[in-house]
């Protein structure tokens, strides 16, 4: 004869009986594997000579604490008396409302944050365990990812609790664990394509790779994947679609925006070169985050020392000869070759003792800077300054006469008038010869000229030297841990 089914719940809602959770109830509250299947059975043996068809959750936790008492003994009794058993749900409390508290969910988020399909289940399983082991019945969302940040530092260490946190704080977001940090941040591809566009990539072609690059990593799943991953990934992907030269001059950029040491740009040249526009340009490139202009710095020395003291330093470079005339001396039309030269060095070498300490500064928090301004004369900052820095100087010429007029007269109405063309055209004989001056240092410390380009190859040309410069900078211990190899052949396909 067939028995009729046995049910768990109310004559509205009900499941069919398991001696399973029983088993799991039991073994939670310290029962021994056999002892719990024993008391399992007597359980269901005393319900089917009832001839029950339906009981409750509680009448069934009263009935195993009965048995267990009989079989296991009073603590196992007492612990299943104060458990949440397995056949009742944990409520967990969301914005959509409650719902049971699921391993196999719980698992798939552990999955998604890097462990193993069994290493997730089993880490959901310890959370349950540890939530009915207390008699938990009702918890928040927020709870039950705090214990399960717990769990995984037990079983696997703060690693792991980190790269939860992200998923929990970040839902459909791709992560990126970096080596030097154990905390994942969000992917972005706006950044790539920053770093392709940088790279020498199409625009088109960028946006391609970057799209691309996500979707594969991510795939259907919140996902935290290690950086050198995307670089792998992104590496293939321009191989395939632009050739190899542009994936090793990636890697290069790479380096620059992690780099070993600070990488301090300078980019020096005389008014009216464009080198505010292209420093800000090659910064976006490099992704790095400050841009300094050393008359920001000259203003900053000027409001802590008075004109009486340093007067070159109130001046502009162009006419600080003027304040180096003695006393009661008529000023003549134009300066000659010494005299103009002899201000601007005056100058120079005053800002020159607030650049070296905006250097030092940004050396020592180990942060990338691009400097630009007059002031940066070849051989003129000290050495000792850049220690500890990739330095990478450029001067910014324009060698037509015409065309640099053309720029004071662009930047006159571009401005409003605030930096007046009169001016500048009033000086633009001494500018000039200034500009020699500069070009002459140049040459004599290999120092490499951006002549009179666009903003576009321009920066284009001033990325190529960074690259060239920083791996003939880089000691071969930090090209092997920055690339993998010596980084010869890449050293070679950097222009400049």
């Amino acid at each position: 004869m067939t028995l009729p089914e046995l049910r768990i719940g109310t004559a509205r809602h009900a499941f069919p009986f398991s001696r399973g959770l029983l088993v799991e109830s039991l073994v939670n509250a310290g029962a021994t594997g056999a002892g719990a299947a024993a008391a399992a059975r007597r359980i269901e043996q005393q319900l089917r000579l009832a001839r029950r068809t339906t009981v409750s959750p509680s009448e069934l936790q009263a009935l195993m604490v009965e048995v267990a008492r009989d079989v296991a003994g009073s603590a196992v009794a007492q612990a299943a008396a104060a458990q949440t058993p397995a056949f009742v749900d944990i409520l967990v409390t969301a914005k959509k409302g409650d719902l049971p508290f699921s391993r196999g969910v719980l698992a798939r988020t552990l999955e998604d944050a890097g462990l193993s399909g069994k290493d997730a289940y089993a880490t959901a399983s310890t959370v349950d365990v540890g939530l009915r082991q207390r008699g938990v019945r009702r918890l928040s969302a927020e709870e039950i990812d705090n214990l399960t940040e717990d769990a995984l530092a037990t079983r696997y260490g703060e690693h792991l609790r980190l790269t939860y946190r992200y998923l929990r704080h970040n839902r459909g977001k791709l992560g990126v664990l970096g080596s030097d940090s154990n905390m994942p941040s969000p992917f972005s591809k706006g950044i790539l394509v920053q770093s392709l566009l940088a790279a020498g990539v199409a625009p088109d072609v960028a946006r391609k790779v970057a799209r691309v690059t996500q979707r594969d990593l991510r795939g259907r799943d919140d996902r935290v994947v290690a950086r050198h991953a995307i670089r792998n990934k992104v590496e293939a992907l321009l191989r395939d679609e632009v050739g190899p030269d542009v994936g090793a001059r990636y890697r290069l950029l790479r380096v620059i925006r992690r780099p070993p040491r600070p990488v301090i740009v300078l980019l020096g040249g005389v008014s009216g070169t464009g080198k505010s526009f292209l420093a800000a340009e090659i910064a976006y490139r490099l992704g790095i985050a400050r841009v300094v202009s050393t008359d920001s710095i000259r203003e900053v020395m000027r409001a802590m020392v008075s004109p009486a003291l340093v007067p070159t330093l109130h001046a502009s470079t162009f006419s600080a000869w003027e304040a180096l005339l003695p006393p009661g001396v008529p000023r003549p039309e134009t300066p000659t070759r010494e005299a103009l030269l002899a201000g601007f060095r005056d100058q120079v070498q005053q800002v020159s003792v607030g650049l070296g300490a905006v250097v030092a500064r940004s050396v020592q928090e180990g942060s990338s800077l691009v400097l630009e301004g007059v002031h940066l004369v070849p051989g003129y900052l000290r050495a000792e300054a850049f220690r500890g820095a990739l330095l990478v100087p450029m001067l910014v010429t324009l060698p037509d006469e015409e065309e640099h007029r053309r720029h004071f007269e662009s930047r006159d109405s571009e401005t409003a008038a605030s930096r007046p063309l009169h001016r500048y055209m009033a000086y633009f004989r001494e500018i000039r010869a200034m500009q020699d001056e500069l070009e002459a240092l140049a040459r004599a410390q290999d120092v490499p000229l951006l002549d009179g380009l666009t903003l576009d190859e321009s920066a284009e040309q001033a990325v190529d030297v960074v690259l060239k410069r920083v791996m003939v900078a880089l000691t071969p211990e930090e090209r092997l841990s920055l690339l993998g190899e010596d980084g010869s052949e890449l050293t070679l396909g950097a222009g400049g």
